[in-house]
């Protein structure tokens, strides 16, 4: 099925060209940050996670958020997400590569990664999410090659797909509580230490992965001749309203348990980065961005008229992935940094470099989604005639 991939119309073949393009130059940027070291980035001994692992985190959402669409289709059998079940799938392969690549690139050494494997430590967090990341990429790659292929021939997938499906499942929510563990189990960083950490990551998971999902299946509706469906699309739409009020909900606990009770250590995250602490405030137009958008895609997915409606539901679907990747993918990682230990502010600032590795495995992540969906789109269409 691959050979699909290499015809196309003239329209493809340049989105894939510039996507290659970006590649290169996030390449280039890599081979001088291997060259330099980690000091050309904006990391400091105070703040030692940036943009990379933030991003990391954030896609390890839209990676698990797959099981919105593999959970009713197969467990429920709704039929409707039988159109769309695939394109969840390999959606999880393009999140899970580049949530690999993120790791890669903040190690300052990709062969660092062996010391997981030859010191490996089952007590260790980040032994368990490697583990599980990799499980999970080789579980969707099975999983939607096979069943793809599968509906290619028109014949039943294998039996032992259907048993990797129901083991993919509880995987999905494994890899975002895995990593959320990570983060709030270091008690030195008040802002991460809470309870509810996993649960927030589940919900804007399952607000922002779906909302792309939408904003994919918008765009494959418009460009090829498969239809994604309606009424799946309106489904989804409705699991994306509930997931983002209910992460919304999750912010605004943190908020009530920091400043009801008045501890300093706790308040002091929050403050930064909604008000800015001690003169310090880079991350307050993007906290309040994240708000704003959060607040108007709740609106227009509250109101069915609008949810409805595909222009305002793309909108929504838009306002949910930035808002959340904003709000996960760097408000989060570099609130718990700030203040340090020393109660002393050491703010954070993206490199050049930084931005344009980041924008290379987005791009990656990009390639390897028009690859596959193309493979999909064409068997589908195939099917279909």
């Amino acid at each position: 099925m691959l050979e699909k991939a290499f015809s196309g119309s003239k329209r493809y073949w340049s989105w894939v060209i510039f996507l290659l393009v970006l590649i290169g130059i996030g390449f280039g940027s890599y081979l001088y940050q291997l060259n330099k070291g980690l000091a050309v980035t904006g990391m400091s001994r105070d703040v030692s996670w940036g943009l990379y692992i933030g991003q990391f985190t954030f896609f390890v959402g839209v990676a698990a958020s797959a099981v919105m669409v593999v959970l009713p289709y197969y467990l429920h059998n709704v039929k409707e997400f039988g159109r769309i079940t695939v394109f969840g799938e390999f959606l999880a392969i393009a999140a899970v590569t580049m949530c690999l690549l993120f790791i890669i690139v903040d190690l300052g050494k990709p062969m660092r990664l062996f010391n997981v494997l030859i010191y490996a430590t089952p007590h260790s967090i980040m032994f368990w999410d490697m583990i599980v990341l990799n499980g999970y990429l080789l579980l969707n790659i099975l999983i939607g090659w096979n069943v793809l292929e599968a509906e290619r021939n028109a014949v039943a997938p294998p039996k032992w797909v259907k048993k990797l499906v129901y083991v993919s499942i509880p995987w999905a929510v494994s890899i975002h509580t895995v990593t959320a563990f990570l983060i709030s189990g270091l008690p030195g960083r008040h802002y991460w230490l809470t309870s509810i950490m996993a649960a927030r990551f589940l919900a804007s998971a399952f607000a922002a992965g779906p909302a792309l999902l939408i904003i994919l299946s918008l765009i494959v509706k418009k460009f090829t001749k498969f239809n994604p469906g309606e009424t799946a699309i309106k489904k989804l739409a409705l699991i994306v309203s509930y997931a983002t009020i209910i992460s919304i909900f999750f912010v605004i606990l943190e908020f009530f348990t920091a400043f009801y009770s008045n501890i300093p250590s706790h308040m002091h995250s929050l403050e930064y980065l909604f008000a800015g602490l001690e003169g310090h405030s880079n991350m307050v137009p993007f906290m309040w961005m994240f708000a704003v958008l959060a607040v108007i895609a709740m609106v227009l997915l509250i109101n069915p008229g609008t949810r409805n409606k595909e222009n305002t539901l793309l909108i929504a679907c838009i306002a949910v992935f930035v808002s959340m990747m904003l709000e996960k993918g760097l408000g989060l990682i570099i609130g718990g940094f700030i203040p340090n230990a020393f109660e002393k502010v050491t703010e954070y600032a993206p490199t050049l470099p930084e931005l344009l590795i980041t924008l290379g495995v987005w791009a990656i992540g990009a390639f390897i989604l028009t690859i596959l969906y193309k493979v999909a789109v064409s068997v589908k269409e195939e099917v279909r005639a």
